[in-house]
């Protein structure tokens, strides 16, 4: 499954993982992502659409949502 915002296409992230002995290991950071259904901010005709949406795009106004 797709862990890729549809709005602002953020995506997985590799970070490292810190010990006490400062042993790193390769680890993944996900974007916090939700399926929705919503229209696009600046979408004259509101045409539905679904699928997943990272939060920081629904703070920030850049879709509203379809309850």
């Amino acid at each position: 499954m797709s862990r890729i915002c549809a709005v602002c296409s953020k995506g997985p992230q590799v970070a490292n993982l810190v010990s006490n002995a400062n042993n790193r290991v390769k680890r993944w950071v996900y974007p916090n992502v939700h399926t929705t259904r919503y229209t696009l901010k600046g979408d004259a005709g509101n045409h539905v659409h679904r699928g997943k949406v990272c939060t920081k795009c629904v703070k920030a106004g850049k879709i509203k949502k379809i309850i």
